[in-house]
């Protein structure tokens, strides 16, 4: 039987097991929100769902493989059938896959874009009909800086961001004559989560993020300011902001910059086993929002680093037209 009418607004979480998605739960549940929280590992996923009804929320906790739009569409039959609505869904499942591209398995790409784009139409599809019966609802996507710069030794990763970003675009413009209907994007840069510890590796390298490395929770409380006041747009950390307008500016060059410097990081780094990771099973263990990345807690050097970057690309590009 569907529960008693309440005000408390629902939201759903994917990928809530860990990492942005266990903290953007845990920042809902502050909030007042009910929630269904969904991912495919049955366990770490109900370790966070006690974690929320410890905040005092009321939480379904639904195993789903978002690759599986049947299961996507099951998650909102459960929704409507406990709540009758659905106010917020954050689409936050994301997947990598590092290494050559060609010493890449095609399995792994092809999953990668499943995970990455696939999966947030599947998840999209299955709410858009829902949030137009009610006349409202907001869709938060969790992208990423790579939907703007190129992630050489992670083809995959990028094609699936510059598609996330490029469906998310189209969507936002066909739903625009629904007033109440938001789609929001996310793109943050480097955060401390377990992502890139359970990241398919196929370099036979220790995989590192360069600082400065995000709180998890910012970009949680930024998702909770888009239901608040929705956006189009929200980029988070000074390493995103610079990223898009450097990318414009030289997009060859940045890559090729990227690709650089990742190669000076593999010459460097201590040899590990060739792994899939996470991209075929859920992740073993606990759920965990912090990956242990963080190197300090400002971004003044790289965000100097960063603009040092892009005034250089300036400076080429300038020296190149003459």
């Amino acid at each position: 039987m569907r529960r008693r009418p309440s005000r408390r607004p629902t939201a759903v979480v994917t990928g809530a097991s860990s990492g942005i998605g266990l903290a953007t739960a845990l920042a809902f549940a502050r909030a007042g929100y009910r929630l269904i929280l969904a991912a495919r590992g049955a366990d770490a996923l109900d370790r966070a769902a006690a974690r929320c009804r410890n905040l005092g929320a009321v939480v379904l906790a639904v195993p789903t493989d978002v690759t599986d739009a049947g299961a996507v569409r099951d998650v909102v039959r459960r929704a409507r059938a406990e709540w009758g609505r659905v106010d917020v869904w954050v689409s936050n499942v994301g997947v990598g896959a590092f290494g050559a591209y060609e010493a890449t398995p095609m399995a792994a790409h092809e999953q990668v874009i499943r995970a990455n784009l696939i999966a947030h139409m599947n998840e999209a599809h299955a709410i858009v009909p829902l949030f137009k019966e009610q006349g409202h609802g907001t869709f938060i996507n969790m992208v990423s800086l790579g939907a703007f710069a190129p992630a050489p030794f992670a083809a995959a990763y990028s094609a699936s961001k510059f598609g996330l970003r490029g469906f998310s675009e189209a969507l936002r413009a066909e739903l625009s004559t629904y007033p109440g209907i938001h789609v929001c994007d996310v793109y943050p840069g480097f955060v401390d989560t377990p992502g890139l510890s359970h990241s398919a590796n196929y370099s036979g390298r220790r995989l590192t993020a360069p600082p400065p490395v995000l709180d998890a929770r910012r970009v949680a409380a930024a998702v909770l300011e888009l239901v608040r006041n929705p956006r189009a747009t929200t980029t988070v950390g000074g390493v995103a902001h610079l990223a898009r307008p450097a990318h414009l500016l030289a997009p060859n060059l940045s890559g090729r910059a990227g690709a650089w410097v990742i190669r000076a990081h593999l010459a460097r780094a201590c040899s590990r086993p060739v792994q899939d990771g996470n991209l075929f099973r859920p992740s073993a263990g606990p759920g965990r929002i912090d990956g242990g990345l963080r190197r300090w807690s400002g971004e003044a050097g790289a965000v100097s680093v960063a603009g040092a970057i892009l005034l250089a690309a300036w400076a080429l590009r300038r020296l190149a037209r003459r």
